[in-house]
């Protein structure tokens, strides 16, 4: 299956390519915003810059801050408020960059984006070109979720999350996430340097590591790491405050829990049907079906026991197999009623209707 395996066969080589960087996203926490942190940061990311190097900065604070200039006892668990410190703290999240990084002889952009802009594929195309243009003309991006009209983001979302749907967005190489540990924790509280394979051992440590940074955690950033591999990006967990953090990860120096990308890559298409779109149910597909799946075969009606959920043609659907796990997920021909109708079945002349092209079909990596 496809993620399986890491670029490099060591810590210090996969270590080591990290100094090909060209393209890096830098996310920080809301908690690491804090004090000098902006200037701090500016100074970095001009270093970066005068080693030939393109930035684009995913930053999390609105919140944080609105709370501040709304007079607000602690973070509002009110949807309606959450967007009103949003809204309110935005500007100022802004200013703080334009502040720091105009001394460093470099423009600020905001960017802000919601989950539905990232599933159309439209909307996905032309922040694209945005944000490539925007790098061009020699401007530092600095993304955020648009909280302050994204009801579902500020409940579910945040912004690891939303950095590693960057990562196919400008093709980045390394995506570097800071927050206020030190990296992956094992079960002793102690740093883990290297992770060759999310699927097979980073999860089994996700509960051991909890920083209670804003609204992901641990877990959180080992999902943005997974997802981040395999659109061809290394990933680093790493301290924020750190003396001089991004340039000794660009380095290569043993600092953070490094995820070094996958040999084979996902393409942007295939990385957005899965894990950009959310699917809108599934199909249960039988034994023989799920080996053809893991094969990149299309799915066939006659190898789907039923379905769930309540679909539309060209939704995304998970792909579960007869162990009751998801190890697929696809573009689906049919909507639901549709599919369901079809299940099992052959047409007359003994040919079995298409439900996910191969074409459309993501297979998701194994956790074995």
């Amino acid at each position: 299956m496809m993620g399986a395996d890491a670029l490099g066969t060591s810590a210090s080589e996969a270590r080591a390519r990290l100094s090909k960087c060209r393209r890096l996203i830098i996310k920080i926490g809301s908690k690491s915003l804090t004090g000098d942190a902006w200037e701090r940061f500016a100074a970095e990311v001009r270093a970066v810059r005068d080693a030939k190097r393109e930035v684009v900065i995913v930053s999390s604070g609105a919140i944080a801050l609105g709370v501040q200039r709304l007079g607000l006892r602690g973070r509002p668990k009110d949807i309606g408020w959450l967007q009103a410190a949003a809204a309110a703290g935005q500007s100022s999240l802004m200013r703080k960059w334009e502040d720091a990084l105009s001394p460093q002889g470099l423009v600020a952009a905001q960017v802000l984006l919601t989950h539905a802009d990232l599933a159309d594929r439209a909307r996905t195309n032309n922040a694209q070109g945005a944000l490539q243009a925007l790098l061009e003309a020699g401007a530092v991006p600095v993304i955020n979720e648009n909280d302050a009209v994204a009801v579902e983001e500020i409940k579910f979302g945040d912004n690891d999350q939303l950095a590693s749907m960057v990562v196919p967005l400008v093709g980045a190489d390394v995506l570097l996430l800071l927050s206020d540990v030190e990296g992956l924790l094992d079960e002793r509280s102690e740093r883990i340097p290297f992770v060759r394979s999310i699927a097979r051992e980073a999860r089994k440590h996700a509960g051991a590591s909890t920083s209670g940074v804003g609204t992901g955690g641990m877990a959180s950033k080992i999902e943005a790491a997974h997802r981040a591999t395999l659109a061809g990006a290394h990933v680093v967990i790493a301290h924020a405050r750190a003396p001089g953090i991004v340039a000794k990860v660009l380095e290569g120096h043993d600092l953070g829990t490094l995820f070094p990308a996958v040999v084979q890559r996902l393409s942007a298409r295939k990385h957005w049907i899965a894990f950009t779109l959310r699917p809108r149910g599934a199909l249960l597909l039988d034994r023989g079906a799920s080996e053809a799946v893991g094969k990149n075969r299309s799915v066939l009606a006659v190898g789907v026991l039923g379905v769930r959920g309540s679909f539309q043609p060209g939704d995304s659907v998970s792909l579960v197999g007869p162990d009751n796990v998801e190890i697929g997920r696809g573009l689906v021909r049919l909507s639901a009623v549709d599919a369901a109708r079809a299940c099992g079945r052959r047409t007359d002349d003994g040919r079995s209707e298409e439900l996910v092209s191969r074409d459309d079909l993501v297979v998701l990596p194994s956790e074995a």
